[in-house]
């Protein structure tokens, strides 16, 4: 979490859209939505273009050839990050299998919030 605190301090964490909608769906009271927005308005937003899609939609096709199945959003975001080279921050270890098939730096969160794996491909 030291990483993230320093990047954060830095301008070097970006996020997306559709990751804070994620975020605000899993609030019912107004008051912690609102707290989320406001921490968010800090983190400047990737917003994907057409090549974006199309090739998120080409790196689903990959894995999916390697036996690897991948969500549309979660291909759009490893996406991103190719794109913009950057690392993706993640408890979901659903990237680690992409970055497998592509190269996308992945860093593993675990529950209590420390590093516990490095992908870079």
């Amino acid at each position: 979490m030291r990483a993230l605190g320093q990047a954060l301090g830095n301008g070097e964490v970006f996020s997306t859209g559709i990751i804070l909608q994620e975020l605000l769906h899993g609030f019912n009271r107004p008051r912690a939505g609102e707290r989320i927005v406001s921490h968010f308005r800090a983190i400047p937003l990737l917003v994907p273009d057409r090549s974006d899609y199309e090739n998120a939609a080409d790196l689903h096709n990959l894995c999916r050839r390697k036996g690897v199945q991948t969500g549309t959003i979660d291909s759009l975001l490893a996406q991103l990050c190719i794109r913009h080279d950057l690392k993706l921050l993640t408890t979901d270890k659903d990237f680690h299998q992409i970055s497998k098939n592509r190269s996308v730096a992945v860093v593993g969160m675990n529950a209590g919030g420390g590093e516990h794996y490095l992908t870079e491909i």
